[in-house]
């Protein structure tokens, strides 16, 4: 009987079962996690940490994406950049739960050089209206207003992207 050698061929096999493994995994977890959504996004009227107004149903016609984290979150913290580079390019809500002040929201999006809009959900009440229950919670809609997908944990910049063009 022969034992089947550890080669680069198989070494790489390996790397791509578990990928597909782990890709599968994360579909049937967000799948899970998904938020049961009813509310029409362009109902709102937001003021972000600034005090600036932010009317969602002035971004009709555009996709949106609303992403809904949290300062004390680590997968938000890394997730954050990736978020701010779709902001650059897409209209972006982001809604920081339980997170402080707008002071202490400020603070740690200056800290890490992050310039996209946050408006402050400081007693979680908005995102209990939208059903989140785990951040960070992504939504992409359509431009005209329809809920597209939802992703519930990490997600790239290039999945984001690919994403909003599908």
């Amino acid at each position: 009987m022969s034992k089947k050698g550890w080669n680069i061929k198989n070494f790489f096999k390996e790397i791509i079962y578990t990928v597909i493994i782990f890709f599968l995994i994360s579909i049937v977890l967000n799948y899970i996690r998904k938020p049961d959504i009813k509310e029409n996004i362009y109902d709102y009227r937001l003021v972000d940490t600034y005090g600036k107004s932010i009317d969602l149903s002035n971004y009709k016609g555009e996709p949106i994406v609303v992403h809904f984290w949290a300062t004390w979150c680590p997968i938000c913290k890394l997730e954050a950049s990736n978020i701010d580079e779709l902001s650059k390019e897409y209209n972006v809500v982001s809604i920081a739960v339980t997170s402080g002040s707008n002071k202490d929201i400020n603070e740690f999006m200056q800290k890490r050089q992050l310039s996209y809009r946050v408006v402050s959900d400081k007693d979680g009440n908005l995102a209990k209206k939208f059903n989140i229950s785990a951040y960070p919670t992504t939504l992409i809609y359509t431009k005209d207003g329809k809920l597209k997908f939802t992703e519930v944990g990490y997600s790239t910049t290039v999945g984001l992207k690919a994403r909003l063009h599908l």
